[in-house]
């Protein structure tokens, strides 16, 4: 699933792209993964793209009304695992799986295409509406002091903590794993029971794999391309992330997997210090 740099490299390349251009036409194909998908058909036709944001994992695009109503709503978009966003010129084939075209007012189109659609679109007027305003922080918009507070206290997975999208936004499976390497914490310690300098570690750690993944323009591991169609490049940079059985890459020993609140987890056993277990007291 595209996580924050891949959502992020996505944004950039709209944002270059799309304000200021008008959406003509709106053509649908399968729309089960649409909230409303009357609603799109009939609001977005005639609209103009104000701005292209990322929340999370989530895209909105900003959108504005061209006639006297002066509407102004977004349209929101989630890669879901297998979704992707391409703008391309009209004439060009349409890829396999391909759902959604924007037709727009400079000759080109925007597209979604999902294989198993498990994606999501919508519009959205507020991120309350959508409940987009419950998730966390974003890691990159969290001070120091705010991203300890959430872990202080509590008696949870590190790991398990960093996927909850209710904790901080954008963060999965991926850049976890790389964040705990970097950081020298096990994906299994307890948020509470981590140290002021592990967490100043951890912060420190989990901001600078993201801005290094979003450098590169994401982690293309299956389907993710960005808004222009091309691979990402952070992959050659995993550390641990799917590298079971292979030598870490700062101390040698073998990678290995565990799971973590459902997720496969990897991590090095010499780097990342397993939490000691509970000692069990006999009467």
């Amino acid at each position: 699933m595209p996580e924050l740099p891949e959502v992020e490299t996505i944004a950039r390349g709209l944002r270059a792209a799309l304000p200021g251009r008008r959406i003509l036409s709106v053509r649908l194909g399968k729309t089960d993964f649409i909230d409303d998908p009357a609603a799109i058909e009939q609001q977005v036709p005639g609209t103009r793209v104000s701005a292209v944001r990322r929340h999370g994992k989530f895209l909105l695009l900003d959108l504005e009304s061209t006639d006297r109503s002066a509407r102004h709503f977004s349209l929101l978009i989630h890669l879901g695992m297998t979704g992707r966003l391409v703008s391309c010129e009209a004439t060009a084939p349409a890829a396999p799986h391909t759902h959604v075209w924007f037709t727009l007012d400079n000759g080109r189109e925007l597209r979604y295409s999902d294989v198993r659609r498990f994606g999501r679109i919508g519009l959205t007027h507020g991120l309350q509406e959508n409940g987009l305003g419950k998730l966390g922080l974003d890691p990159l918009e969290t001070s120091e002091r705010q991203f300890v507070a959430l872990f202080r206290n509590r008696r949870a997975r590190i790991k398990a903590l960093l996927l909850d999208q209710h904790v901080l936004r954008g963060i999965g499976n991926i850049y976890a794993d790389e964040g705990l390497w970097r950081a020298r914490i096990h994906p299994m310690r307890l948020g509470a029971n981590l140290t002021a300098n592990e967490l100043h570690r951890l912060y420190h750690a989990v901001r600078a794999v993201l801005n290094d993944a979003i450098k590169l323009r994401g982690s293309s591991i299956a389907d993710y391309v960005d808004s222009n169609g091309n691979l990402g490049g952070f992959q050659r940079r995993h550390r641990v992330y799917q590298r079971e059985g292979r030598k870490c890459f700062r101390c040698g020993t073998l990678i290995r997997r565990t799971v973590v609140a459902g997720r496969s987890s990897h991590f090095c056993p010499r780097c990342q210090h397993a939490p000691r277990p509970r000692s069990v007291l006999f009467r």
